[in-house]
């Protein structure tokens, strides 16, 4: 059908509008995140000794080499209890692809409002209530399994992305709860 099609479309590239707009304020505008991208006055030393030490990468420290045996893991573990650690990404090489990274982001957007326009539009009886409460539910569910359980395992803040995962939804939600009822 013409009419449903056109409804989910808009909805979707709206919904993703949104989405993007709220992730630009997030980041760039309101600080929000900056308590996960800190600043240390060392970070010339601290780039340097990383560039003389390792390989593009994401590396979790201590850790026992790949392969290695649980008890061999058990004791680098059991040394280093109470001292140190640290996750570390390196890149050899700084780029400002913004422009791409946005086109990525927005594509992304498109698709997660698209699918959330498209479950609602699948509940029978849909109200403004039901997609914002719904909408909510998948970005808790989102929050909850990836960005939570990533704080409790390596000790980070996951209260930006908490901030994130209502307000945008929340915002989606709204607007899906009003495009997609009329």
């Amino acid at each position: 059908n013409h009419f449903i099609m056109k409804k989910l479309l808009i909805g979707a590239l709206v919904g993703a509008l949104i989405l993007f707009v709220w992730q630009f304020l997030s980041f760039a505008l309101l600080g929000i995140h900056n308590s996960q991208m800190d600043h240390t006055p060392n970070q010339d030393a601290i780039l340097k000794v990383l560039e003389e030490n390792l390989e593009e990468g994401t590396y979790f420290i201590p850790r026992a080499e790949i392969g290695a045996s649980m008890e061999q893991e058990e004791a680098i573990m059991n040394e280093r209890m109470g001292k140190p650690w640290a996750m570390v990404s390196y890149h050899d090489s700084l780029s400002n692809n913004m422009g791409m990274n946005m086109f990525r982001v927005f594509v992304i957007d498109f698709i997660s409002a698209f699918l959330l326009a498209w479950l609602l539009m699948k509940m029978a009886n849909l109200t403004f209530q039901t997609s914002v409460i719904a909408s909510l539910a998948i970005g808790l569910i989102g929050y909850f399994t990836i960005n939570y359980l990533n704080s409790v395992w390596f000790e980070t803040n996951s209260i930006p992305d908490l901030i994130d995962a209502v307000v945008q939804w929340g915002l989606t939600g709204a607007w899906m709860g009003w495009w997609l009822t009329k």
